[in-house]
């Protein structure tokens, strides 16, 4: 399969990115962002582009994919909503709209997070946009599309996040991380676990469009199951 990337810089994105190149029926991993990972993998292509909000100059680059990974996702920590709204809500949809209109036999894969609003009526802001994104991309005609929403996660295989605070934190609570994994696996996922779940909804489905994190457990130990 060929498989396109969104936010393959962040945590999220740099778990799915690992397991997409490790996997074999992979034979093409397409990355998106403002900056390249960097990787030199024979089956990695990367599309630098600036403007998240239009996607006509890269369209011909974005053709031709089965999945979509999105990850592209910011903290909404000091931000207000208008900001926050335009990178993950205006973000998102410009890239789904061009994808779905280029490739209607995708599935698109939007990571979101526990505790996402599907009413969009709620107190919290990041979970109202959240949930209206999530609402927003079932729209568009897709093959099919999973909402992950992952709680806590653990960063493996050298990964950090991208913002310098969560970095911090998690590089000195990181053996309390282990544990709560370990205590609670349908609580905390790990980055190889969602990139597994993610990988595993492409090849074989899931029962339902919202992938909550008892889910991701079970499709990621289905998938390791299937090796």
């Amino acid at each position: 399969m060929k498989v396109v990337i969104f936010g393959a810089t962040g945590m999220v994105g740099q778990g799915v990115l690992r397991e997409c190149l490790l996997a074999p029926d992979v034979e093409l991993v397409q990355t998106v962002g403002r900056t390249a990972t960097g990787g030199g993998e024979a089956k990695l292509r990367e599309v630098v582009h600036a403007n998240f909000l239009d996607f006509s100059a890269v369209e011909e680059r974005l053709r031709g994919f089965d999945a979509c990974f999105f990850c592209l996702g910011v903290s909404s920590l000091g931000m207000n909503e208008a900001d926050y709204t335009r990178i993950t809500y205006d973000y998102t949809m410009a890239a789904a709209r061009t994808l779905a209109k280029l490739n209607p036999g995708m599935v698109f894969t939007y990571v979101t997070g526990a505790g996402t609003d599907s009413s969009e009526k709620g107190r919290t802001m990041w979970a109202r946009v959240k949930g209206r994104t999530e609402n927003q991309l079932q729209t568009l005609g897709f093959k099919a599309t999973y909402l992950f929403r992952p709680g806590a996660i653990l960063p493996l295989h050298g990964i950090e996040p991208k913002d310098s605070r969560l970095r911090t934190l998690y590089r000195l609570t990181r053996p309390l991380w282990r544990m709560a994994r370990a205590a609670w696996p349908n609580r905390v996922a790990s980055t190889e676990t969602i990139g597994l779940a993610m990988l595993g909804v492409v090849r074989r489905g899931a029962a339902k469009p919202i992938v909550d994190p008892p889910d991701i457990e079970a499709i990621a130990r289905r998938e390791r199951g299937q090796r």
